[in-house]
């Protein structure tokens, strides 16, 4: 018994470390450890900015109404089966009859549909548009595999992959590219998802409310490799994001008071980029 347990927990461990978009977290669900106190995967159910909250309160809703529906579907038709057991043999299959259950039914699936209709509508009004005007725009292009990352404009770019900095309690602008195949970018924790499409610009906003490193997946398929595409948001505290913003917004009207004048501002901007974190 003992044994069998064994291979069966291998083979679930393989299979989870098999499907998981990245190595180390993997090696999490495998081993069944726990990430900063949040049990793997738990990205998916927590949010921590603006933009998110609405769409985590749509896919809960979304969740429970499926499996009512689907509690509701199997206890009618265990209520059909009993019934038919005990029927007698002799009073035959009725043909003909039971349209009005049709109906209920019709009638009932149509108002569950256009309630979620009009809850959906309802959630991309609210995720629409930023809470204040974004000062902060990034570029992020989508190649098979990984994510090319441009902040600033013509005049002052910087350039990095994978991982994105944004300053917390900001909103920022993300103008979404593609320069192969269609990809999604999602960082569910933040905002829903958005679709890179080549020969196109999708534009989308997203706000951290609370320093922190953010998972962010690729989810459209996109090849060989499509599992690996995944890259990280790390939400910055104002006293460390003041530096990029003077860098990257020389025009703006209102610079960080404490860092104005500083000449050292692209070192500084290098050190906001590239300052370490664990995954």
């Amino acid at each position: 018994m003992l044994r069998t347990s064994g291979r069966t927990t291998s083979l679930v461990s393989g299979v989870l470390a098999a499907v998981a978009p990245h190595e180390a977290l993997a090696l999490d669900i495998a081993k069944g450890e726990q990430s900063e106190g949040r049990l793997p995967l738990a990205y998916f159910l927590h949010e921590a900015g603006p933009a998110a909250l609405p769409v985590l309160r749509l896919g809960w809703a979304l969740a429970a109404l499926c499996v009512g529906v689907c509690l509701v579907i199997a206890f009618l038709l265990a209520v059909s089966i009993w019934r038919r057991s005990r029927a007698s043999a002799r009073d035959g299959i009725s043909a003909g009859g039971g349209t009005g259950i049709v109906w209920i039914g019709t009638a009932i699936s149509t108002v569950l549909l256009m309630g979620v209709l009009i809850y959906m509508l309802w959630v991309l009004a609210q995720v629409a548009d930023p809470p204040q005007r974004p000062l902060l725009t990034v570029t992020v292009t989508a190649y098979d595999w990984w994510w090319k990352v441009d902040y600033g404009d013509d005049e002052h770019r910087f350039s990095t992959a994978n991982e994105i900095h944004i300053p917390v309690g900001q909103p920022v602008l993300f103008r979404l590219k593609s320069a192969d195949v269609i990809h999604a970018f999602w960082v569910p924790e933040l905002s829903g998802k958005t679709q890179n499409i080549p020969g196109q610009i999708n534009q989308q906003w997203i706000q951290a409310d609370r320093p922190g490193t953010y998972r962010g997946q690729c989810t459209q398929f996109c090849g060989p490799q499509h599992a690996h595409m995944a890259f990280e948001i790390v939400a910055e505290p104002p006293q460390t994001a003041c530096a990029a913003d003077l860098f990257l917004r020389p025009m703006t009207a209102r610079p960080c008071p404490a860092q104005a004048g500083d000449r050292d501002v692209p070192a500084r901007f290098r050190t906001f980029l590239f300052r370490p974190n664990r995954w």
